[in-house]
């Protein structure tokens, strides 16, 4: 054989060493994408007999996050050490309860971020679940596992919770559903609290049915007759937060509106500017510049800026004492904010500002939707980060982010993060948010607009 053909053969073997690679690289990760700590498998009771219906979950199978208490299972918030050095639980949280005994059948805990203080999904101890959808970039968190076992098509709904954006930020960034409950609409007992004036139990799933239906079944809503949006509220300078042509979501989003609902309920508006009038306590938070005639992109961070303070100090209130004891090491950046919510000065005046400002930002947003109101907005300011990115641009990102999703936060509003498309080979989304209580009608609406929306993606 010659030189010329004893090349040729060995870079064959060579692209088929790599190619078996690829593909048992693939195989891993469609085994799993890193998304569960462990399996568990908590099974619903006996159907009824006939001709009693059956359960409305039946054959649905689902994961939880590491959070949620289930009984003779150690709860594990992320961190080993949180593991080591509590007991196992003794009853399992109610909202975990409620979809067994509604047919559905529990496969696995997921993994989170430390102490559910991050929205990257990142975790030094547990590894980062693989975004199926953009395997280069962060998954989202804290509810990184749960997003991700729905978008790996693992299990058909999961469940996470949401304080700052936990559940809608990894539904964007992994190209899934993603729902926020109105704050208080769902029992929190039996999950480790991170902040209690913003906890939510969330829910992901790819299909609206399933996502419409696991919400019904969480929240114990009566079947009514749905109603049609009487105004579709574009947020403007929400959308001038984030790197996405605004031509390209925006008008998604209004010609579906068009085509469902007609032209007439559209309406335009910068809610920061809302939000100041609205929101007197804001002014503690506003820097002088947006004091003396600032922009409504000034006003939002004012929002964010209450939301984060508050947010703070109700997690030094629930863990200052264990990480004290304890001492746990954390991964990057679940350092940094776990100190910094420990330094926060519990006898400093504003943090009764901050629970002033959420009141008023209650009322406010409530009235601005009314019974029938849609506020839309973006989800997050862009496509998911690379994974590892740190530095400026990171925390760049972050802080847009919340700028977004403190909104929700601050007024307790139910909010749910929806696919549309992709930008720069990754998921985008939007955010559509309904008055506090309106958890029904806002499933309602997603499960009507869903298929138009990405009809739209399509042709736009």
């Amino acid at each position: 054989m010659s030189s010329a053909a004893n090349v040729i053969v060995l870079l064959g073997l060579g692209i088929a060493g790599i190619l078996l690679a690829v593909q048992r690289r693939k195989k891993t990760i469609k085994e799993d994408f890193g998304a569960f700590v462990d399996r568990i498998q908590l099974l619903p009771p006996p159907q009824p007999a006939p001709p009693k219906a059956t359960y409305p979950l039946t054959g649905l199978v689902f994961a939880i996050k590491e959070l949620f208490d289930v009984e003779g299972y150690v709860t594990g918030f992320g961190n080993p050490d949180w593991r080591k050095t509590h007991e196992p639980a003794v009853h399992t949280a109610p909202a975990v309860s409620l979809l067994i005994e509604g047919g559905a059948t529990c496969v696995g805990r997921t993994v989170m971020d430390e102490m559910a203080y991050s929205i990257n999904g990142e975790n030094k101890y547990y590894g980062t679940p693989t975004n199926p959808a953009a395997p280069s970039r962060v998954p989202g968190g804290s509810s990184s596992g749960s997003a991700v076992a729905v978008a790996a098509e693992l299990v058909d709904f999961s469940l996470g919770t949401d304080t700052g954006g936990s559940v809608r930020v990894p539904a964007a960034y992994c190209g899934i559903l993603g729902f926020r409950p109105s704050h208080g609409a769902l029992s929190t007992v039996g999950v480790v609290p991170m902040a209690q004036s913003f906890d939510t139990v969330g829910w992901f799933a790819r299909d609206p049915n399933i996502l419409h239906l696991v919400g019904h079944t969480l929240l114990q809503l009566p079947l009514m007759e749905s109603r049609k949006p009487s105004r579709v509220i574009i947020a403007d300078d929400c959308f001038q937060l984030t790197n996405i042509p605004s031509g390209q979501t925006v008008t998604i989003v209004i010609q579906s509106t068009e085509k469902l609902f007609g032209r007439q309920v559209l309406n335009h508006m910068n809610i920061g500017k809302y939000i100041a009038d609205k929101v007197p306590s804001l002014k503690y938070f506003q820097t002088e510049e947006s004091r003396n005639g600032g922009d409504s992109i000034s006003d939002l961070k004012a929002l964010c800026n209450a939301f984060r303070l508050c947010q703070r100090y109700e997690f030094k209130r629930n863990h200052e004492d264990w990480v004290n004891s304890v001492k746990p090491k954390f991964g990057p950046g679940i350092s940094d904010r776990v100190r910094a919510a420990l330094d926060t000065n519990t006898d400093d005046e504003n943090i009764s500002h901050s629970l002033r400002a959420r009141e008023e930002a209650r009322e406010a947003i409530n009235s601005l939707v009314e019974d029938d109101g849609i506020l839309v907005m973006p989800t997050t300011p862009g496509p998911p980060p690379q994974l590892k990115m740190k530095g400026n641009p990171l925390e760049d990102f972050r802080t847009r982010a919340f700028t977004l999703l403190s909104i929700a936060g601050m007024s307790g509003c139910c909010q749910v993060s929806i696919p549309v498309g992709q930008y720069d080979k990754c998921p985008l989304a939007v955010s559509f948010l309904a008055r506090h209580g309106g958890d029904g009608f806002l499933l309602d609406t997603v499960r009507a607009a869903y298929s138009t929306l990405q009809e739209q993606v399509e042709i736009v």
